[in-house]
């Protein structure tokens, strides 16, 4: 899996290429959570048109970090969601407690908007 991070506004947008797994999960959270600290973002967006997998530890990790997000007050949203990691995400009863868009430029206008769930 390769990450790309970049704070926008007031969030952190998190591009994921590849397999989101048990051993990915880890990266994943570790570089995720260094930038929520050091940045201090509201919101989290999290792209995954380029992830070709995710397994209940990469659902785990996105729980996680949705819990972060959280008590900060802010909202996480997926973008770009492939049809296959959809049903993992549907299966887990995640769906409600985000918002999912089909781009980052979608979600960053949502926020800006303030036309949140």
């Amino acid at each position: 899996m390769a990450l790309k991070l970049e704070c926008r506004n007031d969030a952190l947008l998190v591009w994921v290429n590849g397999d989101f797994d048990l051993v990915s999960a880890a990266e994943f959270r570790q570089k995720v959570d260094t930038a929520l600290e050091d940045q201090r973002p509201r919101h989290l967006i999290v792209n995954m048109s380029r992830m070709t997998f995710m397994d209940s530890s990469g659902l785990g990790v996105l729980l996680g970090r949705l819990k972060l997000i959280q008590n900060r007050k802010g909202r996480m949203f997926l973008t770009g969601v492939r049809p296959e990691v959809l049903k993992v995400l549907n299966l887990s009863g995640i769906i409600p407690l985000l918002q999912i868009t089909k781009t980052e430029d979608e979600a960053m206008a949502l926020l800006r908007k303030g036309a949140v769930k």
